[in-house]
């Protein structure tokens, strides 16, 4: 990723978060810098080739599949998966109506 992207995706994070979980992709001095200056933990376990491995909250790092699971699931919706829909308001209701179907109807 960039620094123009991280830089964009980072300052677009809502103020009241509190934690943000990554995979090892996101595991830079810049970003973990930044999430810091805003009081923000990150999440993202250090890649393998590191030298000093920062800590991360394993535990919490488990959770992340949870996510991982719902845009799995959001992509079975044909709508959703090949953004039928032109505006990004009416997009975003597809993805809010799949996602509480998907909700609802646990299997």
């Amino acid at each position: 990723m960039t620094s123009k992207a991280q830089d964009v995706l980072l300052a677009d994070l809502p103020h009241e978060t509190e934690e943000v979980i990554g995979d090892r992709g996101y595991d830079s001095n810049r970003i973990r810098l930044s999430l810091a200056d805003r009081n923000i933990t990150a999440c993202i376990p250090p890649k393998k080739n590191r030298k000093s491995k920062p800590p991360y909250d394993w535990h919490l790092y488990k959770k992340r599949h949870l996510i991982e699971n719902m845009f799995a699931k959001l992509k079975d919706w044909r709508r959703v998966a090949t953004r039928y829909d032109r505006c990004a308001h009416t997009f975003m209701s597809a993805i809010q109506i799949a996602a509480s179907f998907i909700f609802y109807l646990k299997e």
